[in-house]
């Protein structure tokens, strides 16, 4: 028997590209009414589910659509480390730290337990959990490959996790002119509460400078507590898996999380205090990062089945808008 041929270069970039292309789309939709509210990120996923739906699975380029769902994914994450501020985080932030660790403990157990009452599907509501506690589609993509989550259910909970939180989002915007809470409160308030970066800068800001500096100081705060989390689900599947350390329940260590902690010490110490930035930089960064997850998340998207979404998502999806209820709540009352 002859030796499998492996996958040409020119399939391997044509993933890729592919991914890419997607992504594009997924930019221009987010530009249409309604879409623009959701995001590219959303956006993008939502054409790729539909493309499999219609199309099927693109086999031929299979090998760079998987290099894009895991290796750019990867490097989209490192990447991310620059947003976090560790300086910041340490010097102004110690008290919202402790009530951000309250905050992700209180999303991942409530949504556990609310997975088992409605009998959800557990993956996709852990990371729901997660997504919910921490930082929205980043945190679930760094935790997905420490509970070996399939790419079906990975790309299923970024897609609930960025249509949730913008719902919220836009909620905090509407109820913030009726609030009983000072600028800085409503700030704290989004901070610790609201799924994504994003959707942090899009509910503090109406509240002026100081809502949305005090917003994003407490969002980085759950950022900065990925890291030990993702090292504790480390730990917990280890001791799952232990006398089992073979084949697919190996536990590989997420190296990807230390270029997070590198770029992060870099961006807080040495970039722009030692290494004179523009603004423009800065922005190239962020947009590079962005269209790096977008392509991975297109990647992800396409292992999606609309029947297996309808079937898996729903359950998973009211765990989660409860748990988000409660978490708004409870916020609101230790502001």
């Amino acid at each position: 028997m002859e030796p499998k041929k492996k996958p040409s270069a020119l399939y391997w970039i044509s993933g890729i590209a592919f991914t890419f292309f997607i992504a594009l789309l997924g930019f221009f939709l987010a530009m249409v009414p309604g879409f623009d509210h959701v995001g590219q990120l959303a956006s993008a996923i939502i054409i790729a589910v539909i493309y499999r739906k219609i199309f099927g699975y693109p086999e031929m380029i299979r090998s760079g659509i998987t290099f894009s769902s895991k290796r750019l994914l990867r490097f989209a994450i490192i990447l991310y480390g620059l947003k976090l501020n560790i300086d910041t985080v340490l010097h102004d932030g110690i008290g919202l730290l402790i009530r951000d660790a309250g905050v992700i403990t209180f999303a991942i157990l409530l949504t556990i337990w609310l997975a088992k009452v409605f009998k959800a599907d557990k993956n996709i509501s852990l990371l729901l959990g997660v997504g919910t506690g921490v930082c929205g589609a980043a945190a679930i993509a760094a935790i997905a490959p420490i509970v070996k989550s399939k790419d079906e259910d990975t790309a299923i909970g970024v897609g609930i996790i960025a249509l949730v939180g913008t719902i919220f989002a836009i909620t905090y915007t509407i109820l913030r002119p009726f609030l009983p809470l000072s600028a800085v409160d409503y700030g704290i308030w989004s901070g610790i509460s609201l799924h994504e970066i994003a959707h942090v800068a899009l509910a503090a800001a109406p509240g002026g400078e100081d809502s949305l500096a005090i917003g994003l100081l407490a969002k980085l705060g759950r950022v900065f507590l990925l890291v030990p989390l993702c090292f504790i689900f480390m730990y917990f599947m280890k001791r799952k898996s232990h006398g089992q350390e073979s084949g697919d329940n190996k536990i590989e260590f997420p190296w990807f999380l230390i270029g997070f902690i590198l770029m992060s010490l870099f961006g807080s110490y040495i970039l722009g205090s030692h290494i004179p930035v523009t603004d423009g930089f800065k922005n190239g960064v962020s947009n590079l990062t962005t269209w790096c997850l977008t392509a991975a998340m297109v990647g992800l998207g396409l292992n999606v089945s609309l029947k297996d979404l309808r079937t898996k998502a729903l359950r998973p999806l009211i765990a989660m808008l409860i748990t988000s209820v409660c978490l708004s709540i409870i916020a609101y009352f230790i502001v």
